[in-house]
């Protein structure tokens, strides 16, 4: 039965920069002697790791990759560790992690300040190396964002509301570090609005008296005509004469 074999130590998820080197470990407890092998899994294949049979498994990060490991006894009887993530930061800025660094969370990339449209996401994204891996939490003005727990932070349709100075805190067993705080400002496009006319005034003025003009031919006649016709498409007309 699994029950045989009770395992004491999981190993856990750690977050590290390329070529950083530490151990992944893994103990348990069983009524006979017990056999130990990792596997590794990277872009949805599994392998066994050849050679890795002991508690301990070295590792030289150079890819970020899940891990566990299977314990089993002499009976037959076999149980896998969680799976946990090695994650790799490839590009990290000069002098990080520090010299005598201890695992403490470290970020490696902050929020950017950005501007966005109502009703449009809103994506934060930080980031952070610890040993263990560090869990995220963001906050807006100060209030803790009791959804948001992941490095990266989505809000599919931003609202006004979501405005704010925004950070990200990244913790451990070692402690805490916090990104830089960012300014999310929202803009909301005001929509033009058109008033329809309820009333319709049309003027008309007949001349026949031009300085600079020949004069018209029959102005009393053709306003007379032209406020007809403007009267059955519901105009109120209004016409002069000289």
């Amino acid at each position: 039965f699994s029950t045989a074999i009770v395992i004491t130590e999981q190993p856990v998820s750690v977050s590290v920069p390329v070529g950083y080197s530490f151990a992944l470990r893994c103990r348990a407890e069983g009524r006979t002697s017990l056999q130990y092998q990792w596997f590794c899994q990277h872009q949805s294949i599994c392998r066994q790791i050849p050679g890795a049979t002991k508690q301990d498994l070295p590792i030289t990060a150079q890819q970020t990759q899940l891990y566990t490991c299977r314990i089993n006894d002499f009976n037959k009887n076999a149980v896998f560790s969680d799976w946990v993530k090695v994650e790799v930061h490839q590009c990290v800025a000069r002098g990080l992690p520090p010299q005598l660094w201890g695992g403490e969370p470290v970020i490696v990339l902050n929020p950017t300040e950005q501007r966005v449209e109502v009703g449009k996401p809103l994506q934060l994204h930080c980031a952070a190396m610890g040993v263990p891996a560090p869990s995220y939490q963001w906050y807006r003005n100060g209030n803790l964002l009791e959804h948001q727990k992941k490095k990266n932070l989505w809000i599919t349709h931003a609202k006004i509301s979501d405005s704010g100075t925004y950070l990200c805190c990244a913790s451990n067993s070692h402690g805490e570090h916090w990104t830089n705080a960012v300014d999310i400002h929202h803009l909301q496009f005001c929509h033009l609005v058109f008033l329809l006319a309820t009333g319709k005034i049309a003027l008309l003025v007949g001349n026949n008296r031009y300085q600079h003009h020949p004069n018209l031919m029959a102005p009393i006649t053709d306003v007379f005509e032209l406020s007809r016709l403007l009267e059955q498409l519901g105009f109120q007309v209004v016409s002069l004469l000289d």
